[in-house]
């Protein structure tokens, strides 16, 4: 059997790793444009100096060759031919396969602003290349904007701080991290950025990019009357996924990106998908565990991708942990929302309705993290918990009756 990788992040490395183990005997190909396997998640450090390049492996030494992979690292897929079942790649030479897994991941997003694609000194962060630019470029700057307060634009914002620039955040949304955390445990980061004098503006949109004679940025407009100085932007408004290659072909993308069943399937036999490449569920675990299931119906052992709550996020930021899970607020209030809070600064939180968890926020100790996990697992409703629902610890989950309820 002849197969093919085509990415080398969490879902292709996953998915690379599960086909060896599957099959010791076939042919495995790893095609990206990557040189180095590294994990975007840790970029940051890398910009922080903390890191080097080797550092931000998430495999182990001489996995390349233990796993015997033929690696075609540097070149880009620009097409798949699925009738003759080959891959075009940017170097011109072709690849032919047996079976393929698709995990192109995704690339920044960069919005309709003015000037912006036009614009010199403009960045995003999302593989190595950009953070190997941007730290060469922050030592020349004076004033860095980071458009975007998502996990990415946090990530850089923290990566940059002991550069000894003016750092400024500019976020649409009402509050930093707003798919993962609510206002009040954003508030412990902003505060915290503050402190470290990071200038921030929310429920602010960037307008326009104004250009210097040499088509530099030097100022960006902003949406409250407000031109800041800017002399290097890093973008992190959201990512678009890697599909440029599927233009004329049958296999099915929707307005997010590839479409893939449960299995890692798509429309076209032996075509499967995994990872960022489907625009949906961005984050690492998700990836990870979308090409395990992908690699392992290839190779004939049927798994499905069972239900997990898409949006998980663990983030240390300025020494804050917080954990995020599902929605951070209430859809509306048929939802019960309990909270507990303490002085120290810490935060929890739970999403339910009808006894079934929606959403968690945990922030400082996370030590209850454990035991919300495994209230997830046992699929326990916490409306038939009779003990409060933040007092629970591990012990409690060995006195369970049949219908689920707690005795104690």
């Amino acid at each position: 059997m002849n197969y093919v990788v085509v990415g080398a992040s969490a879902a292709g490395i996953s998915g690379v790793r599960t086909l060896r183990q599957m099959d010791q005997k076939a042919n495995i190909t790893l095609i990206s444009k990557d040189e180095y396997i590294h994990s975007r998640c840790i970029l940051h450090h890398y910009l922080e100096g903390i890191r080097d390049i080797k550092a931000l492996e998430f495999v182990e030494d001489g996995f390349i060759e233990k796993n015997n992979i033929h690696w075609i690292k540097g070149v880009a897929l620009e097409k798949i031919d699925s009738e003759k079942q080959e891959l075009l790649l940017s170097d011109g030479t072709t690849v032919a396969y047996d079976k393929v897994l698709l995990a192109t991941g995704a690339s920044t997003f960069f919005p309709p602003v003015k000037n912006l694609r036009e614009a010199g000194n403009v960045i995003g962060l999302r593989n190595l290349d950009d953070a190997i630019q941007l730290k060469e470029k922050a030592k020349q700057a004076k004033n860095i904007v980071i458009m975007g307060a998502g996990l990415v634009g946090i990530d850089a914002l923290e990566g940059l701080l002991h550069y000894g620039k003016n750092l400024t955040l500019v976020e649409f949304k009402g509050h930093m991290l707003s798919l993962q955390l609510d206002k009040k445990a954003a508030q412990a980061y902003e505060q915290a950025f503050a402190q470290e004098g990071v200038t921030q503006y929310y429920d602010t949109a960037a307008q326009e990019v104004i250009l210097d004679e040499n088509g530099a940025i030097k100022e960006l407009a902003l949406s409250n009357g407000k031109a800041i100085p800017c002399d290097l932007l890093i973008v992190a408004t959201g990512v678009r996924s890697n599909v440029h290659f599927l233009e004329d072909s049958p296999i099915e993308c929707d307005k997010f990106g590839l479409v893939f069943n449960e299995y890692g399937e798509t429309n076209i036999a032996n075509v499967y998908g995994a990872g960022d490449v489907s625009g949906r569920n961005p984050i690492w675990p998700a990836a990870v565990k979308e090409g395990i299931i992908a690699a392992s119906n290839m190779t004939g052992a049927k798994r499905q991708l069972a239900d997990f709550f898409a949006s998980k996020s663990t983030m240390n930021f300025l020494d804050i942990a917080s954990l995020s899970l599902g929605t951070p607020e209430p859809k509306d209030d048929t939802y019960q929302v309990d909270i507990q809070e303490d002085e120290k600064g810490n935060y929890k939180k739970i999403i339910q309705k009808d006894g079934v968890i929606y959403g968690a926020i945990i922030q400082g100790d996370l030590s209850y993290a454990g035991v919300l996990t495994q209230l997830i697992k046992e699929e326990i409703k916490i409306n038939q918990v009779k003990k409060p629902i933040f007092d629970i610890d591990y012990s409690d989950f060995f006195h369970l009756t049949d219908s689920l309820e707690f005795t104690y």
